[in-house]
């Protein structure tokens, strides 16, 4: 299933993509149906299109995981790290799927990272590998946006990663059914229409599996709380020469069977 937080005429309310249109369904997030199963149908199918998709769900929490794609490592001129690298990105980061991204006058280097989502569905505390993607709910698109010259000078992440609108999240959460291998999908990033990064999940240094699991032993993962699983070769700053986001930018991501996101930059 694909569920969707969207606004129309009737206001903020959950609902279930089916093709080209939305059914919608009792209760006002994703949250809901994470917290209550999915909720019954309460009115007729809408038009896809004639919708505001909005972010999916408000993340109790976001944990961001760094330099988890070997090609991304590369072309940093890193080694691959020994365990997961994990920083906190804020909730309130988090925006709808169309954004837009707000560039803020204390960076000049703002920078895009494509990334697969996870959404946690069950309450995971000590979940061993094998068992851990019986704690997902589902999957979705997110772009980790970045402030490069505050995460070079702060050894701390919060402000570089943290930013109001640096998250836009969506469309939909795809539930984790429709995903078998969260570690066999395709994301491609595209600026102004310019193909920037294209790289598998099966690049990951640590897959899904090890990741939910390596988080839930140092912390309590609950429904909602949302992973963003590290981003495959091709930011910006990486580029030769770097090229960082301005206003007027329009960034797009795409993961195969999750759909696509697409913002821009203001």
């Amino acid at each position: 299933m694909r569920m969707c937080t969207f606004r129309d005429g009737a206001g903020q309310r959950l609902g279930l993509v089916e093709g080209d249109v939305v059914r919608p369904l009792a209760g006002r997030s994703v949250l809901d149906a994470i917290h209550h199963a999915v909720p019954a149908a309460t009115g007729d199918p809408v038009p896809l299109d004639a919708v505001e998709l909005l972010a999916p769900l408000r993340p109790p929490k976001v944990i961001g995981v760094g330099h988890n794609y070997r090609a991304h490592a590369e072309e940093i001129g890193i080694e691959p790290p020994s365990e997961p690298r994990l920083f906190a990105k804020l909730a309130s980061s988090i925006v709808a799927p169309g954004g837009p991204i707000v560039h803020p006058g204390w960076t000049s280097e703002l920078d895009y990272e494509g990334e697969l989502a996870v959404v946690i569905g069950r309450r995971a505390r000590e979940v061993p590998p094998e068992d851990a993607l019986d704690a997902v709910f589902g999957y979705a698109v997110i772009d980790d946006v970045t402030a490069r010259d505050l995460q070079r000078t702060e050894g701390n992440w919060v402000r570089a990663k943290g930013g109001d609108t640096f998250g836009p999240l969506g469309p939909w959460v795809t539930t984790a059914d429709e995903v078998p291998d969260p570690n066999s999908l395709t994301i491609r990033t595209w600026v102004n229409g310019d193909l920037r990064q294209e790289g598998s999940t099966a690049d990951m240094i640590f897959p899904v599996s090890e990741l939910v699991a390596f988080c839930s032993r140092h912390f309590t993962l609950e429904p909602g709380d949302v992973i963003a699983t590290g981003t495959p070769s091709g930011v910006g700053t990486w580029r030769d020469p770097p090229v960082h986001l301005a206003p007027g930018d329009v960034v797009r991501i795409e993961i195969d069977r999750l759909g696509s996101i697409e913002h821009p930059v203001r």
